[in-house]
């Protein structure tokens, strides 16, 4: 952030000055990015297991059923 300010400082160009915030923004979003990944895979894939069994247990349900 830093690097940003001096950058403004020292008058540097607007395409400079945009591309470091560009970076910085990339930045922090890929930290919360990595930092969700493992609640949102278990939330995604760690229940699938229970719902395909489930699934599998109804469906050999009803066709017994016929």
């Amino acid at each position: 952030m830093d690097d940003l300010i001096d950058m403004m400082v020292a008058d540097k160009s607007a395409n400079d000055v945009s591309d470091k915030i560009k970076e910085i923004l990339y930045a922090k979003s890929a930290e919360k990015v990595d930092a969700s990944k493992p609640s949102v895979g278990a939330s995604m894939f760690g229940d699938q297991s229970e719902v395909e069994s489930e699934t599998e247990v109804d469906q050999e349900g009803e066709s017994n059923g016929d």
